[in-house]
């Protein structure tokens, strides 16, 4: 029998076993040339630099005036560095759909206003620099929806003031910059909300010791107290607390505050850039009522005042730190009255114990000088008798 048959109608090709033997080779050098080829490339924006898994973008030092094409950033990007650029103005929803970067550096441009919600759709947002910049102001929604924000740098910008609300959705920021700015004060309500800030910059400010800043001094305190840390608070003015740090200045000193803030009818309390409301009126600013005692302060501000809205933000600064001062005054009442009573006693004392001396010693006079002639007219007898018994004897 020949060696190879085939059955009637065959086609003449190989078993079925021994063509799977021979194409196994086959398929293991594509799998090897397929691993040897290199990754497909991340679609990235121009002229910005991508990392070959797509985690970060660097558009750095580009010199753009507008942002790239987001809609080429790698789904899988983290990190969005727009640092050193001309990047003036940013639109309403210039950061729209983009919830899957945990940081974005828009550092050392010249953004001068931010919309409000502008960072609302980046929700997963950590890390969020602003550092040298032309900020002057910002409107208190700028960071609406950065519930998960730990970084915030501010610093080297222009900022007078921070508005009240500003800070209340970031609950879970940790460090926080304001160095270098314009700020004369602080809203102790405006960093309130910030419960987890561990590490706070407020150096290189032109900080005005006063009573503006009264409680935020004592909302540092706290935050040090359990375990934050805030760097130097160097006081510009007023000149006898000039290069002191705030944290270590007795609150006395600010009295006289209060003194100022009557004879220049309130025009301490517009350096906190509130449109000229004193910082301690928190109901003009938050209608809401932050805290129970900004209400009160509303409240005993329009009982003094009348109603008269002209008049309650220095009737409010009165009324916020009358408590203070009336107990400190009663004190010190109490305390000079004890001691003038113990000083009267001694005085009362000593002036009755100076009669008593000053009449007994006039009643012993007295008796000295009568009992005085009757002991010379003694004398005299006695002479005479001498005198008589001398001449009988002659």
């Amino acid at each position: 029998m020949p060696p190879h048959t085939h059955h009637p109608g065959g086609t003449g090709l190989p078993p079925a076993s021994a063509t799977t033997h021979s194409a196994r080779p086959v398929f293991l050098c594509v799998l090897c040339l397929l691993a040897a080829l290199p990754p497909p490339a991340w679609s990235c924006p121009p002229p910005c630099l991508c990392s070959s898994d797509g985690l970060e973008v660097d558009c750095g030092g580009r010199g753009l005036s507008s942002l790239p094409p987001l809609h080429l950033l790698p789904p899988g990007s983290r990190s969005f560095l727009l640092a050193n650029n001309k990047l003036a103005s940013l639109g309403a929803s210039a950061f729209a759909n983009l919830s899957f970067l945990e940081e974005l550096d828009l550092s050392n441009n010249y953004l001068d206003n931010l919309p409000a919600g502008l960072f609302r759709d980046m929700s997963n947002l950590t890390r969020l620099t602003l550092h040298n910049n032309s900020l002057t102001a910002m409107d208190r929604e700028l960071f609406q929806g950065l519930g998960g924000l730990q970084s915030l740098d501010l610093s080297l910008n222009g900022l007078s003031f921070v508005p009240l609300g500003l800070l209340d959705e970031l609950q879970g920021l940790r460090w926080l910059s304001l160095a270098g700015n314009r700020l004369h004060g602080l809203e102790r309500a405006a960093f309130e909300p910030l419960a987890n800030l561990q590490h706070l910059e407020l150096g290189n400010n032109p900080w005005e010791c006063d009573c503006n800043l009264r409680d935020f001094k004592h909302w540092m305190e706290w935050l040090l107290y359990r375990g934050g840390k805030v760097d130097a608070v160097e006081c510009t003015l007023p000149k006898d607390l000039r290069g002191r740090d705030i944290r270590g200045v007795p609150v006395e000193m600010f009295n006289y505050c209060l003194q100022l803030e009557d004879e220049n009818g309130g025009g301490e309390g517009s350096r906190s850039g509130q449109k000229g409301v004193p910082p301690c009126s928190r109901n003009a600013l938050n209608p809401s009522g932050a805290t129970p005692i900004s209400d009160n302060i509303g409240d005993d501000a329009s009982s003094n005042t009348g109603g008269g809205g002209g008049e309650a933000p220095s009737e409010c600064v009165r009324t916020r730190y009358r408590p203070v001062s009336v107990r400190r005054a009663i004190g010190t009442v109490v305390i000079a009255g004890v001691v003038c009573g113990i000083v009267c006693i001694m005085m009362v004392a000593a002036a009755a114990y100076g009669c008593i001396y000053a009449s007994l010693m006039a009643k012993y006079q007295r008796e000295l000088k009568k009992r005085q002639p009757l002991m010379g007219d003694g004398e005299g007898d006695g002479e005479d008798r001498e005198e008589k018994q001398i001449s009988s004897v002659a």
